[in-house]
């Protein structure tokens, strides 16, 4: 039996936290140290698998070592703040940073409990869920500088990037989280607050310690960056990784002119360069890039858009994730009737697109896709509206 192919190694920019370094990593420190290599896997085995971050925990280390790595100052990158829980089981948490700026990340359970509403569930319909698989939606700036029209996250205007340490320290938080519960994150998507690809950098990073076997141990295929479509980074996520990274779009219009309106980054990678874009994109035998369409009322949301939404990705291996709109605060801007969703939906199914709507999870504690927001900020950004079709 042959070997499977090697992938693509990212280039990665020098940890800036014990948390983000690989087990090589700290096997060169260790080594400086005068400890044998090996220790460094046990190391990283501790903190990733394990969530341990006091050296005095780790039994397996000589007590001269865990006196170093105590001076070391193994602390974790983040804190939860408050935890807040849906009437469908959905959990937001709100995380402080070591700044004191805080973001959210959520936890949203696989298999509602919860009687169904006629819709598809959240989840990617190709999954089996079980009551004990929760996906994780996770943060990788503090606010956001696309300034889309229908998201919360970028109100209060982007302040700073997430480091790779507090990215993965999200899911390790999710993890503590879900212990007593005997749930485990099964799925991680980067569709929290921020740009996951203006971040380049520290989310390649995170992508590499989320996934290293003898850490968290997540699969490539169970995790998915979204983006709003930052052409060269696409294009370099899909080299670094394979294209064994999931992939989601943040599409949500079908003409340059109302994209650009919805999305200001439509005006520096117009349509034809993202669907380039993504037509290059590396992608696996049977797999799919997901199309995430927020549904609008009086924008995007008429049966000749679904029509021109059919049109634009004929010829590219996608799913579509219809999403209809949930409030923001301070805008105007609503879903269309569940009648509208269902005959959107019908129109891309009659045109053999496949879909499927998200359906709403955490929306009575702002959890849901497009809600989360930087909590005590002053809006500072002025997201222009799109003109509304009678």
């Amino acid at each position: 039996m042959s070997a499977p192919p090697s992938l693509p190694r990212p280039e990665l920019s020098p940890p800036a936290h014990p948390l983000e370094r690989l087990p090589e990593e700290w096997a060169a420190v260790l080594e400086a140290w005068g400890e044998p290599k090996y220790r460094g896997l046990q190391v990283f085995r501790w903190l990733h698998q394990r969530g341990v971050f006091d050296a005095e925990q780790m039994t397996d280390l000589p007590k001269s070592l865990r006196r170093k790595l105590a001076e070391e100052s193994l602390v974790p990158p983040l804190s939860i703040a408050q935890a807040h829980e849906s009437e469908d089981g959905t959990r937001k948490l709100l995380v402080s940073l070591p700044d004191e700026r805080t973001v959210e990340t959520v936890l949203i359970p696989m298999k509602s409990t919860q009687p169904g509403d006629g819709y598809t569930p959240e989840e990617d319909p190709d999954d089996e869920p079980t009551s004990a698989w929760v996906t994780q939606c996770i943060s990788s700036q503090v606010g956001c500088a696309m300034a889309c029209t229908f998201c919360a996250s970028g109100i209060a205007g982007f302040k700073r990037h997430l480091s790779a340490a507090e990215i993965v320290g999200q899911v390790l938080a999710g993890r503590a989280q879900l212990e007593a519960s005997g749930e485990r994150v099964r799925n991680v998507v980067f569709m929290g607050m921020g740009e996951p690809l203006h971040n380049y950098a520290a989310v390649a990073r995170a992508l590499t310690l989320l996934c290293h076997p003898d850490g968290l141990g997540l699969s490539k295929r169970r995790v998915t960056v979204s983006t709003s479509g930052l052409v060269p980074e696409i294009d370099r996520l899909g080299t670094e990784f394979g294209g064994q990274v999931q992939l989601a779009i943040s599409l949500h219009a079908t003409s340059d002119e109302r994209r650009s309106e919805v999305m200001p980054i439509n005006k520096k990678y117009p349509l034809a360069e993202l669907l380039a874009a993504l037509k290059r994109y590396p992608l696996p035998k049977r797999r799919r890039i997901t199309i995430e369409y927020t549904l609008i009322e009086g924008v995007n949301a008429s049966i000749a858009d679904a029509k021109a939404l059919a049109k634009l990705l004929r010829g590219i291996p996608v799913k579509v994730n219809l999403i209809p709109m949930n409030a923001v605060d301070d805008n105007p801007l609503r879903a269309p009737s569940w009648e509208s969703v269902d005959a959107f939906q019908e129109t891309l199914r009659g045109q053999g697109v496949p879909n499927f709507v998200r359906r709403r999870k955490g929306d009575d504690i702002a959890a849901a896709c497009g809600q989360l927001a930087l909590r005590g900020e002053k809006k500072k950004v002025r997201v222009p509206l799109p003109t509304v079709r009678s």
